[in-house]
């Protein structure tokens, strides 16, 4: 498999992790998100993902996109270290989870969308990184909620094993602290990315790990 990644790429990291926690084998191939006017948007890369945004994961018979859809792939095909539970609930419940992240807090962050803030409607870097953690503040304000009031949340996101939405929480940390977000109130979050960190899967993940890292 060939991943198409970026180092500092929350979708990119999430999958990374994924293939780390399932020991699968890749190539990483780097799609810089802000050389050359943006590679990612460059006519070779959108043919492999038309939206021109970062991962896709080339498979012998395909080119995925879509780093949720992507883990959902890798753990039909690979069903060997579960990345879903069983139960139709406990599945629920982990893609509300990941969901909250990687469609509510993501989007309204990600670098296409601070770029048109600023370059478009002019707003200035203070007000961009206002606009910022208002948003990472609630949305991981909600996920502290859905985690703390159920007793399915053990040392991990769900149960005492890592999986999707946990595959999805260390990204936004990660940018949580890189944009100085507070996390003081975040006690579970907190406590179940210690645990993500201990685990090699999400270290070898990071991005200061990875071969484009800057």
């Amino acid at each position: 498999m060939k991943l198409y990644t970026y180092f500092r790429s929350s979708a990119a990291y999430r999958v990374r992790i994924a293939l780390n926690l399932k020991q699968l084998p890749y190539d990483a191939v780097a799609v810089h998100l802000l050389r050359d006017g943006g590679q990612q948007k460059q006519a070779n890369y959108k043919q492999k993902s038309p939206l021109g945004i970062v991962p896709a994961l080339e498979t012998e018979h395909a080119v995925l996109t879509q780093s949720l859809a992507i883990i959902e792939w890798l753990d039909e095909t690979y069903p060997q270290v579960a990345l879903l539970p069983d139960d139709a609930d406990g599945r629920a419940r982990v893609r509300a989870i990941a969901q909250t992240i990687a469609c509510d807090i993501h989007p309204l962050n990600n670098l296409r969308v601070l770029a048109y803030l600023t370059k478009n409607i002019g707003i200035t870097e203070e007000q961009k990184n206002d606009w910022y953690r208002h948003w990472v503040n609630e949305g991981l304000a909600a996920v502290e909620q859905l985690l703390a009031n159920d007793p399915r949340t053990g040392i991990f996101c769900h149960g005492d094993t890592p999986g999707l939405a946990d595959c999805c929480l260390i990204p936004q940390v990660f940018n949580a602290r890189r944009f100085q977000c507070p996390l003081d109130d975040l006690p579970v979050i907190s406590r179940i990315v210690a645990a993500c960190e201990s685990l090699p899967a999400f270290q070898l993940a990071a991005p200061a790990q990875q071969f484009d890292a800057e």
